[in-house]
Formats: structure tokens, C-alpha cells, sequence
């Protein structure tokens, strides 16, 4: 068996954790402590997440998504899939060495996603950016952490918070998606949802598109002349 290869690590900002790259032939895992976060052969979950979004905000003109967490790159590659040449895609990334890591040893993992024109990538809190504007999203796509009980970063716990669910509502246009991707269901986080006053729907998804263990994606929509 190939063994892994350590290539790089990174401490989180918050300083409670490491993140570490790792490498087996052209197979790419990121972990945190014992915990896998991501795996490049592992794609579907993160792919539904876009195309599951992008669907509800179809036909749109110029829209703009707002993607929480660079991860692999799966999430942004199927949002460009989906979109059209006038969408704009904004990637908040609070590891800069993720960055540097989809440009470097995982640059055949990437391909040129990063490169495309409709993307900006942002070293950022996507809390902070949420909180920045109002009406601002046709779509907020979350992907930062392990589901609604977050592992990676403690501030995690904020965005899916009563607290934090009014502000991504606020961030988004009428009508407007927050996708929300977890490694698995969470009960109270759907009735949080609706709390919130989001029209919710929640969709169970295969790591590997028809294969591997069910994730979740919560698709909650903010109802038309909503504040």
C-alpha cells in the first residue's frame, strides 16, 4: 500500500488546532487531529452543495454567491458549472496556507477554477463578510466545518447560532439560498432554520455521488419581500 506523505501544516487562527495536508499517489486528505475533513476522492457531497443552490436561484441575472470555505475546490468548481458568465463568485477562505495549498501541490485538483475571471478569493471570516452587507447574496454557500457542531473553529458556532442565521438572512436577497453542507442530520439546526424564517428543505447526499456515507445539505430560503 502507498504510504501517506506529510506535505504541509497550518495552524488555525484561533490557535485550538493544526491543519495538515497529506498526500497517497494523487490522493489528497486534509485533516484536523484524527478527524478527515476533506478527501480529494470524496467530491459529491461538496458538488451538491452548489448545483443544489445554483438550481433554486436559476435564471437570476448577474447573481451573486457567496461561498464559506475553499476546501477542495469541489464546491466552487460545480458553482461555476452551474452559473452563467455574468455570476460572481466570492470565496472566503480563513486559512491562507488552504490557499496556498490549491495553488501548489493541489494545483491538478483545482485546475484553473481560481483563475476563472468570475471569482474572487478572500482571505476572510465568511462571518465577517455575511455581516458586511445587507441584500448583498442571491446565495451563501457554507462549507467551513464539520455540519452545525462545528470541530475546526470555534467562531464557526456563531453561523449557525439563532444570531447567526438572522444575519445570513439579512445578507441575502429576497428569495435568496443559504446551503448549509454537514457531515451528517441535525434536527435542531433544521427547526433553527425555520425559526430563522427560512423556507427549509433538507437533502441527503452521498460523499461519492452514489457511494460512500450520506451527508447532508440543508437548502433554506429566504421567503420573497422578507427583511
Amino acid at each position: 500500500m502507498i504510504p501517506w506523505i506529510a506535505l504541509d501544516s497550518a495552524a488555525l487562527p484561533d490557535g485550538s488546532g493544526e491543519l495538515r495536508l497529506k498526500r497517497r499517489g494523487a490522493e489528497f486528505s486534509i485533516m484536523l487531529g484524527a478527524n478527515e475533513l476533506m478527501n480529494s476522492r470524496l467530491s459529491g457531497s461538496e458538488q451538491a452543495l452548489a448545483t443544489l443552490a445554483c438550481e433554486r436561484i436559476r435564471g437570476r441575472a448577474h447573481p451573486k454567491i457567496l461561498i464559506g470555505g475553499l476546501g477542495m475546490g469541489f464546491t466552487l468548481r460545480a458553482a461555476l458549472a452551474a452559473l452563467g458568465d455574468d455570476a460572481g463568485v466570492t470565496v472566503a477562505e480563513l486559512v491562507p496556507a488552504v490557499v496556498a495549498w490549491a495553488r501548489g501541490p493541489m494545483a491538478d485538483v483545482f485546475g484553473n477554477c481560481l483563475d476563472d475571471p468570475r471569482v474572487t478569493v478572500r482571505q476572510a471570516d465568511v462571518g465577517e463578510v455575511i455581516r458586511t452587507r445587507k441584500s448583498a447574496w442571491d446565495a451563501i454557500l457554507l462549507d467551513v466545518d464539520n455540519g452545525p457542531e462545528g470541530i475546526v473553529h470555534a467562531a464557526n458556532d456563531r453561523l449557525y447560532s439563532r444570531v447567526g442565521l438572522g444575519e445570513a438572512r439579512a445578507a441575502l436577497e429576497p428569495g435568496g439560498v443559504l446551503a448549509v453542507w454537514s457531515s451528517g442530520a441535525d434536527h435542531g439546526f433544521t427547526r433553527r432554520l425555520r425559526n430563522a424564517g427560512f423556507a427549509v428543505e433538507e437533502n441527503k447526499v452521498r460523499a461519492n455521488g452514489k457511494s460512500g456515507a450520506r451527508h447532508v445539505v440543508w437548502i433554506a430560503v429566504k421567503p420573497v419581500g422578507r427583511p
